[in-house]
């Protein structure tokens, strides 16, 4: 078992480095006239990318040889396993459309995925009751699929903002492509950050009344925000430059509140250097890159990726969760955190759907509604999981 669960690991790591070789590869292909995989480096880009793909492929079954059930269980493995649906979801649209530019953005997401699992415990541990059952390998894996395809059309939309949104002037839609684009530098620092206090095994513990009584709260991050009321007892560490709100009154709802406060100090600091660096807006610097790409092709792969996205998300999120439901708790539906967001989910893409070939919304506004239904997934992927409790909550 701790051999396997050692392959495991370092496969998971050579599937990182083959990604990340690959995205270099798919940059080489920017200033190709065509941006198709017609060149030699477009296909060394996608056979490296196959490679990778295969590599964590063998994680994923050696992981699940290690454990003993497939590994999606907690949020380390149903990251891990999001990220490589998320590539192989790439794969099936480049060989759909055949666009190299697809890789530049989806390789790279799908390494901050990867990298952002790597966040949270990787212990294998048996499953709880609930979970020994075939319905979490078909329900769980079939879902992240769904979300996972769906990811794809966040993708070419935000190539076509990029590509199409006006640049020589301020306007709302410069200013909410910037907010997207600082957020993606929200999640790199939190990985950057969350990664060199962990090398440095940096704790700072606090003693603080939770819930009717004195518990021991340990930051591994230095407190921004303190817990409530609480006291530092790690000698050395630094002070907390203020407490948390009283309602945060959970064991670990101030060490999330301080967590996002690095990460979006952190995010505020990579997007304000990259800002001072090329001296204007990251979109215009960005856009010239992806002139050669053509706009209504890449329109058609983000209605294609939710076409295709929707009816795999429908069927893993919620009707095989409803049938998992049924055998785990008594009940198909129970208004739990996670089925009402899978179902805001279900109904924001099927408003996209509606949207589009009811009311002919393409191009720009269909690109807005695939950056806000990715919004959605991470929101239901990250928050419901982490900070909201619930049946299926990780927190």
């Amino acid at each position: 078992m701790g051999d396997l669960s050692s392959i495991s690991s370092n496969l998971l790591y050579a599937a990182f480095f083959i990604y990340l070789i690959a995205t270099f590869f798919f940059a080489g292909t920017i200033r190709d006239k065509k941006n198709t995989n017609t060149g030699t480096v477009g296909k060394i880009a996608i056979t490296i990318t196959i490679i990778g793909f295969l590599t964590q492929l063998g994680y994923f079954f050696t992981r699940w040889g290690a454990a003993g059930h497939a590994p999606v269980s907690n949020l380390f493995e149903f990251i891990t396993f999001f990220g490589m649906m998320l590539v192989l979801a790439f794969i099936v649209m480049y060989f759909i459309y055949k666009i190299n530019i697809l890789g530049v953005i989806a390789l790279p997401i799908a390494l901050l995925v990867i990298a952002f699992a790597s966040m949270f415990p990787t212990e294998i541990s048996p499953l709880v009751p609930s979970l020994q059952s075939h319905w979490l390998y078909i329900h769980v894996t079939t879902a992240a699929l769904g979300q996972a395809i769906l990811s794809i059309s966040f993708v070419a939309g935000l190539i076509f903002l990029i590509r199409q949104v006006d640049q020589t002037k301020k306007t709302k839609q410069t200013f909410w492509l910037e907010f997207v684009i600082y957020m993606v530098a929200t999640t790199l620092a939190f990985i950057i950050i969350s990664s060199t206090f962990s090398a440095f095994n940096y704790e700072a513990s606090f003693e603080a009344p939770i819930e009717g009584q004195v518990v021991e709260v340990t930051y591994e991050m230095p407190a921004i925000a303190g817990p409530y009321d609480g006291e530092l007892i790690t000698e050395g560490a630094m002070s907390p430059l203020f407490l948390s709100p009283e309602w945060m009154r959970g064991v670990d709802a101030s060490i999330k509140f301080n967590t996002m406060i690095w990460s979006l100090l952190g995010g505020l600091v990579i997007y304000g250097l990259l800002r001072l660096l090329f001296r204007k807006r990251i979109g215009s610097v960005l856009q010239p890159l992806l002139k050669k790409a053509n706009p209504e092709i890449i329109d058609e792969v983000g209605y294609r990726a939710v076409a295709i996205g929707f009816p795999v998300f429908t069927l893993g999120a919620l009707i095989f969760a409803m049938i998992w439901a049924q055998e785990a708790w008594d009940r198909f539906w129970g208004w739990d955190p996670k089925e009402v967001w899978a179902l805001i989910t279900f109904f924001f893409y099927a408003a996209y759907l509606h949207l589009r070939l009811s009311r002919g919304w393409q191009g720009m506004k269909s690109a807005w509604l695939a950056v806000g239904g990715f919004a959605i997934i991470m929101f239901n992927l990250l928050a419901v999981n982490l900070i909201i409790s619930g049946l299926h909550s990780y927190a």
